[in-house]
């Protein structure tokens, strides 16, 4: 691993110069790797480690939307698409990528299935961490780890095929063979990550609920509807809320951060801008923090996996998270959003 400076702080991280691609197929050539769930991070880590020569096998359940759209990937029938049970029993990898949910209900018969010797590789701490809850607990002769991207799996693919990758971070649970880290990082690095990053499966977790339901997801999502609502409450009209809410962060601001970080965003905006957004920023950060704490709590009591269980395993719970998506859709503010999107250069009819 290199060392690499964050801040101050010293991180020993996995790069593709230390261990390539090359190298990552020595590790893996007498592996079968078999993709079970075909979902959201399923499709892109299925296809990457084909495209990168390994041999890969999907299992998903029949019939369902996914398998439909395994065989449109181009998965056979037969030859690299199964259930998900023959694809367990015919892998030495078992890439475990159903939905949390999913693992729990599956997990008496994949335990069946796993060989010594044989790997579980998940893309998430949940199932371990809260082994309590879902029963997930592996035999002790075999290797257990994870590779997390730190992306969804459309941004695992995309990033794949324009050649850029995605952050990753990796981790051994159990290491039966001696060879679960060399094992863990190889299928990293196969997956088309950029870096990979060490971490444990309890932190992975921690870190990763805390996110989605904070900045990533929840926390942009609500902040984003709160001043789309003052703007309208005060006059403006849709399209100016939205641009000056959703579309300058999405298509200006955040690509700069991105590219050069969040001071280089701020030397680079109108003096006016800078000066506001330096005296409101603490203000903002400081109203969040409580919620952030009390976020990070529910995620280690074991709360938020409480909720996760029981809501999604749920037989309505696609037709009731339908619903809740629909009232989003239909919003004042990710209509103007559409419309906002519709009117982009690229989308102009000549």
């Amino acid at each position: 691993m290199a060392n690499i400076l964050f801040g101050n702080v010293e991180e020993r991280v996995v790069t593709r110069d230390e261990f390539p691609l090359e190298k990552a197929r020595e590790v893996l050539k007498d592996e079968i790797v078999a993709v079970l769930g075909y979902g959201v991070q399923g499709p892109a880590q299925a296809l990457n480690m084909k495209e990168n020569g390994i041999n890969v096998i999907v299992g998903q359940r029949k019939p369902s939307p996914n398998w439909d759209k395994a065989l449109a990937d181009g998965w056979e029938e037969g030859v690299n698409l199964f259930s998900i049970e023959e694809a367990a029993e015919r892998g030495t990898v078992l890439q475990y990528l159903l939905s949390d949910a999913g693992q729990k209900s599956q997990w008496p018969k994949i335990i069946e299935m796993l060989n010594e010797g044989d790997m579980l590789y998940f893309s998430h701490g949940f199932g371990i961490t809260y082994k309590d809850q879902t029963g997930i607990v592996p035999q002790d002769n075999v290797d257990v780890a994870l590779v997390a991207p730190k992306g969804s799996g459309t941004s695992v693919r995309r990033n794949f095929l324009d050649g850029s990758g995605i952050n990753a971070s990796f981790a051994v649970h159990q290491d039966f063979t001696g060879r679960a880290e060399e094992r863990a990082i190889a299928l990293g690095i196969a997956i088309g990550a950029g870096y990979l990053f060490p971490t444990t499966f309890q932190n992975e977790v921690y870190s990763d609920l805390t996110g989605e339901r904070g900045i990533l997801i929840g926390a942009l999502s609500g902040v984003m509807e709160a001043q789309y609502n003052v703007l309208r409450k005060h006059g403006h009209s849709p399209s100016e809320a939205f641009n000056e809410t959703v579309e300058e962060l999405t298509q200006s601001l955040i690509r700069l951060v991105a590219e050069n970080g969040m001071d280089w965003m701020y030397a680079n905006c109108s003096t006016t801008a800078q000066r506001g957004a330096l005296d409101w920023h603490p203000r903002f950060r400081d109203a969040v923090a409580p919620v952030f704490d009390d976020l990070y709590e529910s995620v280690v009591s074991g709360e938020e996996t409480r909720i996760v269980l029981d809501k999604n395993s749920d037989p309505n719970y696609r037709e009731n998270l339908a619903k809740e998506l629909k009232v989003m859709h239909d919003s004042e503010m990710w209509q103007a959003g559409a419309a906002v999107r519709s009117l982009r250069p690229e989308n102009w009819k000549e």
